[in-house]
């Protein structure tokens, strides 16, 4: 078993083997810290819808072979549902993030123990503000939102650990929280997109990288960018954002629709919700 107890990823479209979850039982809107939850903050979130909603999205990924791992969900974590957030797998080591908001604290730890009992090797970036959501691997290029909660100086400190990756930083707005909600890339040539947010420059240059599948602004408020591919071309979309589905079926993607609308309500959907512990390389 012990062959198994190792984390590898080395894109964001490789076949997804095991990733992290966390169902949503205690997810509230404490602070609004983006702008889907002040939408929704007088609403609220249906915590048993999200709970049912989240079940459905496990059983499919463990229908499509995926190991899904679920941490103990913890009443002082109400955002715990965004596992992405506390660590990045880049190659064969996990990066345990430093959350930046205070809400967030701690969330690390849950993540820090399962790893420690599985005895997958992590380095702790303690000190630095970077969170998942920012980083999207490629092969030897690593892309990196410069947001509210990824600094360049963390950015700086990924460069000196991974010497031998090109790491790209985007700087974007700060109406969305990372960079996945903005930018996601779904194969070796095609990404999403949603247009305006990221600076000028940096669009010409991911426009030279890939075929940017443009988001319509409704369906970004449904964040239809934040998609999970699983590989094979394969990839989990929200039924809503019928636009990016109708263009990634287009370009020959297997979508499969879940409805996880009362988890969005916190500002993140599939790619937030998991964290990707091995892909395997190849297709």
């Amino acid at each position: 078993m012990s062959g198994q107890n190792k984390a590898e990823c080395f894109s964001e479209y490789d076949k997804l083997e095991q990733v992290v979850l966390c169902e949503p039982q205690y997810m509230t809107i404490l602070d609004t810290i983006n702008e889907t939850q002040k939408h929704f903050k007088k609403e609220g979130i249906n915590i048993d819808r999200a709970m049912k909603q989240h079940r459905h999205f496990v059983s499919a990924l463990k229908e499509n072979g995926v190991d899904v791992v679920l941490l103990p969900p913890l009443e002082k974590y109400p955002e715990q549902v965004f596992t992405r957030d506390i660590g990045l797998t880049l190659g064969k080591k996990v990066y345990v993030a430093e959350m930046a908001a205070d809400i967030r604290q701690g969330e690390e730890n849950v993540l820090k123990q399962w790893l420690e009992q599985q005895q997958i090797p992590f380095y702790n970036l303690t000190g630095d503000r970077i969170e998942g959501g920012d980083v999207l691997i490629d092969g030897k290029t690593i892309y990196v939102g410069v947001s509210n909660r990824t600094f360049e100086e963390a950015i700086e400190h990924l460069r000196s650990l991974l010497p031998e990756y090109e790491i790209i930083s985007i700087p974007f707005t700060d109406t969305y929280l990372h960079l996945d909600c903005v930018f996601n890339i779904i194969s070796p040539e095609e990404a999403l997109i949603f247009p305006g947010e990221i600076h000028g420059e940096k669009v010409k240059m991911l426009e030279s990288r890939y075929d940017l599948i443009r988001v319509s602004e409704d369906e970004q408020f449904t964040l239809g960018t934040n998609v999970l591919s699983i590989g094979n071309k394969k990839v989990f979309s929200l039924p809503v954002n019928k636009n990016v589905n109708k263009e990634l079926r287009a370009r020959g993607f297997e979508v499969m629709e879940v409805d996880i609308t009362e988890i969005i309500k916190s500002g993140g959907a599939f790619r937030c919700c998991t964290m990707p512990v091995r892909r395997s390389r190849g297709k």
